[in-house]
């Protein structure tokens, strides 16, 4: 793929650094491992936020489960965009110019931006919501769609090899 792919891509690939990572016998699957590690807690940390938001757990106030379930997330997530960097520029090339990895791409800036722009803005005043009260309707249509869009982010992430 590298010649379709744009010069700055293949410059990335063919760096140092990406024949490093393709070189080592460690690096790539230490970070393929650290990625599905990071997914994992992520995933685990948004489902359980999202859930609440939703409504299950209602027996706890929604601010003793969001906040440290969404540093959690985010933990997950830099980790994730650290270790994905590292395999994207080992084969950049070939994943970028990827349908599907761009596809997953899309998702995950419309995840984000779910996160900031909907589901932030809805959570303001969380501290201040009590048990078994629910939350305002656009929170839960934030949690809804952050839902789905990260289930979408790892299917793609999956069904990247494939194609």
């Amino acid at each position: 793929m590298l010649h379709d792919a744009p010069q700055f891509l293949i410059a990335l690939e063919q760096s140092g650094l990406g024949a490093a990572i393709r070189q080592s016998s460690w690096a790539y699957p230490v970070a393929n491992i650290g990625h599905i590690m990071a997914l994992t807690l992520f995933a685990a940390s948004v489902a359980i936020m999202d859930l609440r938001i939703l409504g299950a757990f209602a027996g706890t106030t929604p601010a003793s489960v969001v906040h440290p379930a969404r540093r959690m997330a985010m933990l997950g997530l830099g980790l994730m965009a650290l270790t994905g960097l590292m395999l994207f520029t080992a084969e950049a090339s070939h994943v970028a110019m990827n349908s599907v990895f761009q596809i997953k791409a899309v998702l995950i800036a419309l995840g984000i931006l779910n996160a900031l722009l909907i589901g932030g803005p809805a959570l303001a005043n969380i501290a201040e919501v009590p048990a078994n009260a629910a939350l305002p309707a656009r929170a839960r249509v934030a949690a809804v769609v952050s839902l789905l869009t990260w289930v979408l982010v790892a299917a793609c992430g999956r069904l990247i090899a494939y194609f």
